[in-house]
């Protein structure tokens, strides 16, 4: 039997689950985590993305574990510029971040704050601390990696093997986020 983790926005209108166990558990501190939490942020009834560190949890997961099981018509994407490849994914209904999909990789990541509470995976690592100003204000409870590490991507790889080396693609998100900009 596998172990399903129940996930909804804020609202209950959209439902996600994810199967088995995470690929890794991250907080990432890129320019453009930091950016797009900025605009996410600012939605009319949103919630803060960001960790006391200012960086955004991640739980990446195969996409073939991944599925919307209601309200996929609620979602609506966001990308930081028209041409990016990577999406944040927003239950409109709530202005609750789903996701982040790496639309031509084989993983997406899921937003930490979806996980009931005491449930979240224990954090394994940060990265991208070298996009920030000063990243020796960090905690040191778990590496904090200046960009992404062999291991890091060794673990992607693995995943990407025992998927037999497929890309699925998200096809439920329908639309683009208004925000007003």
């Amino acid at each position: 039997m596998n172990n399903i983790t129940q996930l909804q926005c804020r609202c209950g209108e959209v439902r996600m689950e994810a199967e088995s166990t995470p690929i890794m558990s991250t907080e990432c501190l890129c320019t453009s985590c930091r950016t797009a939490a900025d605009v996410l942020e600012a939605l009319p009834g949103a919630l803060s993305l960001r960790e006391s560190t200012g960086g955004m949890r991640m739980e990446m997961y195969r996409k073939d574990r991944v599925r919307c099981v209601k309200g996929a018509g609620n979602l609506r994407e966001y990308r930081l510029t028209q041409k990016t490849k990577t999406r944040r994914v927003i239950a409109a209904c709530c202005n609750t971040p789903m996701f982040l999909d790496f639309t031509e990789g084989h993983w997406i990541d899921l937003y930490g704050h979806l996980w009931p509470a005491d449930t979240l995976p224990p954090l394994q690592m940060r990265t991208m601390t070298g996009d920030l100003e000063d990243p020796s204000a960090l905690p040191g409870d778990v590496p904090n990696l200046k960009k992404h590490s062999a291991g890091f991507f060794v673990r992607l790889l693995g995943a990407w093997a025992a998927m037999g080396f497929r890309r699925p693609k998200i096809g439920y998100v329908e639309g683009a986020l208004d925000v007003g900009e």
